[in-house]
């Protein structure tokens, strides 16, 4: 063996003092309270971000039915299981078609009985195949609060006694972009911010595309940053945020879903560097390793045509005072890089060995310091996603397979101690606390061990404070994105921070005005009134705009606001002025979209066409082939929407048209000639036959009514617009369990981004 328990603990210890202390150090002026008695397997990466565990006492071997299988829940699951006080905190799935629920169980760590369960719906996703809860659940060291991201998007903060204390819908609040992978990754706790990371398109600068960092109070729900430090993606990323030091900067680590590994400043959201190593997403987490981040991607490689690549990167680089970020790394910030192709399983670090699983199933040992590939052995043809445990001297690997490994690694191989068949595939990585060892499978999830309590277990570091901060430099205006209805108010706060990041305290002094930035593409302000201490009421226009904050020596922060009306709503786009030129089509003419409409600015252009002015769908951007745009608020209920459409095409091809009504897509689908009602394709999806022709105006209605038990109906008609309204519904679709609220919006489908998609006449009223 390279290396004892002994010093394994010692030297994980060491590290944790000099890196991973502060992952409960004070984040902003949050606060400062003394850590709660919370001890468990809180992250599915372990105490120290990186795979690994010094419990010992654990199993040499399991058995399925066996004297060391202590329990199994029978539940789908994709993720890594997280334990505290006694509780295990599973993500799963059960149901079939219209009614899967993705499911946040609660069991006794003893016996495996459930406590309590919440179901949650899949909505508006493009989600195949069941690829449901690939990823897991967070637990907070302090609170004991569980957070967690479903696969549509839905971010949440659930009580250890399973009360929902806020959730947002990342979809309909900021812009999240869904996937068929359906890849979520796991929240990350940095002591009050709960900090995740989704490609989105929102509004104004945060309109195009980008893998973005959310930082959210994790006891408010409310957002105190986010980040943009990469470029335009190509695929989703579920690689989890790690957490060190820069230069006295508390700062992440994380692979991006634009090919980057990127370091961004964990109080302000600041980006600080990129170092892209992959065309595609990087998805595996990252290990922070002294002086360098270690990386592997699958996909081609930035500098060659090569596929994968493991590279360790020189950490320390920063901008330079008073220069914005991201810095762009080169090749000469790489110490080393190997051969090693891995997409979605993350590496795990034991002292100066890396262990990583291919994509081909091999198991291969890194020198830390070197990259020299030490040894390789296979354990199956392929892996996908699931990434190892070390524990006690052994690495335990699920496989895709369906064959959980037990290995005892050496200077020179593994030995291997069991290979034991599971039911179902395993996705998921493995977890330990307590004497207990857990594996997800497809199946069931799994409890395997003595029963007796675990040794050496650690779940965090026990200190909680923040360096002194230094002068003042900046504001970090709070909450930092609003949304209000009319006559709504929030209270922004002005929280000063130093150049590295730190709380200096709240700025009294500081005043608040509306601000338009210089860089705006749209000119306007957010409709309300606004008192100099940031006290803001939202008006009765739709609107949006930016808030800044300002002490009397010029030190400032901004904000963002919107402001959507609830119904009776109407727009038919006739008093847009068209002013702006179009790089797609010469000599066209038009305007942006409602700046306060989520997802439009770069899905939909307001143009000339049929002799009035609508709302077209862009065509030159085949991420936004499939469009979704949302007008209200994400807790409307109970409302009727009703649009004109108008598609193009051929009678191979054509676009596809109509409204988002509560989470239900309700279009006119022109390849297959019906009026279709979606949610997500491979679960609510229902249509009736329906002749339309293109290039003629149809218009649509729909609303969506709930019982008291939570099942719903929803309606929908179509007719010519010049026709008169038919008295009865086109068509009525049940659903048992219903989406009982969602945001108003507008969607549109252009095959291959080919041909367009014309709107006009929204309307929104109540029931």
């Amino acid at each position: 063996m390279h290396m004892m328990r002994s010093p394994f603990l010692k030297q994980q210890f060491g590290r944790l003092r000099r890196t991973a202390l502060a992952v409960l150090l004070a984040a902003g002026c949050l606060s400062t309270a003394a850590l709660a008695d919370v001890q468990g397997w809180l992250h599915w990466r372990g105490p120290f971000q990186n795979g690994t565990s010094p419990e010992t006492g654990l199993p040499d071997t399991v058995e399925v039915g066996g004297r060391n299988h202590l329990w199994t829940y029978d539940i789908s699951g994709r993720g890594a299981p997280v334990m505290a006080n006694g509780r295990v905190y599973s993500w799963g799935y059960r149901g079939e078609g219209p009614d899967l629920q993705e499911v946040l169980s609660c069991l006794d760590e003893k016996t495996g009985q459930l406590i309590w369960e919440i179901g949650f719906n899949d909505y508006l996703s493009d989600t195949v195949y069941n690829r449901y809860s690939i990823g897991s659940p967070t637990i907070d060291p302090e609170t004991g609060n569980i957070y967690l991201q479903s696969t549509c998007g839905l971010t949440m903060c659930v009580s250890p006694e399973g009360k929902v204390l806020w959730q947002v819908s990342l979809m309909e609040r900021f812009g999240r972009l869904t996937f068929p992978n359906g890849r979520t990754g796991a929240p990350s706790i940095d002591n009050d911010l709960m900090i995740l990371h989704a490609i989105t398109s929102y509004w104004g600068a945060d309109g195009p595309a980008r893998d973005r960092f959310y930082a959210f109070d994790k006891r408010t729900g409310d957002l105190v940053w986010s980040s943009t430090p990469g470029i335009g993606p190509q695929d989703s990323s579920f690689s989890s945020p790690v957490f060190g030091w820069s230069h006295n900067r508390r700062v992440l680590y994380c692979g991006t879903g634009c090919g980057n590994v990127v370091c961004v400043d964990a109080r302000d959201g600041a980006p600080l560097w990129r170092y892209r190593i992959s065309l595609g997403g990087v998805n595996s987490s990252v290990l922070l390793d002294q002086d360098r981040v270690i990386a592997i991607q699958g996909k081609e490689s930035v500098d060659s045509s090569q596929v994968g690549r493991m590279v360790a990167i020189k950490l320390g680089a920063e901008p330079a005072p008073g220069q914005a970020g991201p810095m762009v790394l080169d090749q000469s910030s790489e110490l080393w890089r190997n051969d090693l192709t891995m997409f979605t399983s993350s590496p795990v670090l034991v002292g100066n060995r890396v262990y990583q699983v291919t994509h081909t199933g091999e198991l291969a040992c890194v020198d830390a310091d070197t990259g020299k590939v030490l040894w390789e052995h296979r354990l199956a043809n392929s892996q996908l996603h699931a990434s190892p445990l070390y524990a006690d001297g052994k690495l335990y690997i699920p496989m895709i397979t369906g064959t959980f490994y037990i290995l005892k690694p050496g200077d020179n191989g593994v030995e291997v101690l069991d290979a034991e068949e599971l039911d179902g595939e395993c996705i998921g990585s493995p977890s330990v606390w307590n004497g207990r060892l857990y594996v997800h499978t497809r199946n069931h999830l799994y409890c395997f061990g003595t029963g007796a309590p675990g040794q050496g277990m650690v779940s965090g570091p026990a200190l909680h404070k923040q360096p002194a901060a230094g002068a003042l430099a900046r504001l970090q205006v709070v909450p930092n994105d609003v949304l209000l209805h009319p006559g709504e108010t929030v209270q922004f706060r002005a929280v000063g921070v130093d150049a590295d990041g730190h709380c200096v305290g709240e700025a009294k002094d500081a005043t608040f005005s509306k601000f338009i930035p210089p860089t705006a593409k749209v000119k306007s302000a957010v409709d309300g009134t606004l008192s100099a201490s940031g006290r803001l009421q939202g008006g009765g226009e739709a609107s949006a705009g930016a808030i800044r904050a300002v002490t009397p020596t010029g030190i400032a922060g901004v904000a963002r606001a919107r402001v959507l009306p609830e119904a009776p709503f109407a727009e038919n786009f006739e008093s847009f002025v068209l002013d702006e030129d179009s790089t797609a089509d010469a000599g066209v003419k038009f305007a942006y979209p409602p700046l306060p409409w989520i997802g439009a600015r770069f899905k939909w252009e307001v143009r000339e066409a049929h002799g009035s002015k609508v709302l077209a769908k862009t065509l030159d951007n085949v991420l936004f082939q499939r469009a979704m745009t949302f007008i209200g608020p994400p807790g409307m209920s109970n409302y009727t929407i009703a649009a004109d459409v108008l598609t193009d095409g051929n009678r191979r091809m054509r676009s596809n048209g109509g409204v988002i009504n509560q989470r239900y897509i309700i279009a006119l689908v022109g390849n297959s000639q019906v009026l279709e009602v979606s949610s997500n394709y491979d679960r609510v999806r229902a249509s009736v036959p329906f002749r339309w022709d293109a290039g003629k105006w149809y218009r649509i209605k729909s609303r969506v009514d709930i019982a008291p038990d939570g099942t719903g109906v929803v309606r929908a008609k179509a007719w010519l617009r010049d026709d008169p309204e038919p008295e009865s519904w086109t068509i009525e679709v049940p659903h048992q369990t219903a989406h009982r609220e969602g945001a108003p919006g507008l969607f549109g489908f252009s095959p291959q981004s080919r041909y367009p998609v014309y709107l006009d006449n929204v309307s929104i009223t109540r029931n």
